[in-house]
This record gives structure tokens, C-alpha cells and sequence, in this order.
């Protein structure tokens, strides 16, 4: 059976009801992914360093593979991203835990809820998922919604 695994230092039962939550959002074999909260300070550093922009951000995602959305991600094409229990490794999502709770405050809305939404936006990035376009974005934010809905995290929770 296909699952999603986080090596991560958030707490294990959400990690749990993500990997959850995520089902269904791809096709393939199992998937890894890294989830970190980082200071103001290292989220600055990375987005300056990755993408040239020298300002602190929430979230930032590192997908390991690209063109992936849509299409099933198996094993044995990417070897490469292999981790240590054969699944294949999706990516990096690092989230700056200050914006996370001051975006909590702005949004009127739980710490919990922000904290969880950026990490479905920036494991649904990894998946292949952006929004550049407004194509893009509705389809985004529709599984974004779907992922939320399934984790009981309304906009108001």
C-alpha cells in the first residue's frame, strides 16, 4: 500500500493525519518528504541563497524531481531519490515558525491551522502543484482546500 512519510520534528500524530490527508493525491509508490521549522534568520538565508530574494518568506519548498504532477511516481524511475526505506523521496519543506504564527494572528485562525496549511502548500509544491497561473492557483488551492477539509483545519479553526 502507497503512503507518505515525513521525517520532521513536528509533532508524530499530525504527521500521521497529513500522510493521511495527502492520500490520493498521487499515483505511484511511496513517497518521503522533509518538513523543518526554521527562525526568521535561516529562512532569510535560504531564500536569499535559492532564489535570490533576501527577505524572510513562510514556506519555501525544495521538490526533488520535476514534471511529476499528474504523472505516477514510481520507484523505478527515480532511483536516485531513493531514501533508505525505498521510498522515493519528494522533497524539503522549511517553514519559518515566527511568520507562521504571526500569519495565525493576521488570518484570525489557530497557530495549528497555519502551521499545517504551509506544510500541505509546500508538499502539494513538491508534488508538482504552483500557482504561476490562475489555472494553476484555482487547481492548487482546490487541493489545498481538499487536504484541509480532510484534516478538520478550517480558515477559522
Amino acid at each position: 500500500m502507497k503512503h507518505i512519510v515525513f521525517d520532521s520534528d513536528l509533532p508524530e500524530e499530525g504527521l500521521s493525519r497529513l500522510a493521511g490527508a495527502l492520500d490520493g493525491l498521487w499515483e505511484g509508490d511511496s513517497l518521503s518528504a522533509e518538513i523543518l521549522l526554521v527562525s526568521e534568520e535561516e529562512i532569510r538565508a535560504l531564500n536569499a541563497r535559492e532564489r535570490g530574494v533576501d527577505s524572510v518568506t513562510d514556506v519555501l519548498s525544495f521538490p526533488s524531481m520535476e514534471d511529476i504532477r499528474g504523472v505516477p511516481i514510481l520507484a523505478e524511475e527515480h532511483g536516485e531519490e531513493l531514501d533508505e526505506d525505498g521510498n522515493v523521496f519528494l522533497g524539503s519543506v522549511v517553514i519559518c515558525e515566527k511568520r507562521a504564527r504571526e500569519q495565525a494572528r493576521e488570518y484570525g485562525h489557530s497557530f495549528e491551522r497555519e502551521l499545517w496549511y504551509l506544510a500541505v502548500h509546500g508538499i502539494l509544491h513538491c508534488l508538482g502543484y504552483d500557482h504561476m497561473t490562475e489555472a494553476d492557483k484555482r487547481e492548487m488551492r482546490e487541493k489545498e482546500e481538499l487536504v484541509m477539509k480532510k484534516l478538520d483545519l478550517r480558515r477559522d479553526a
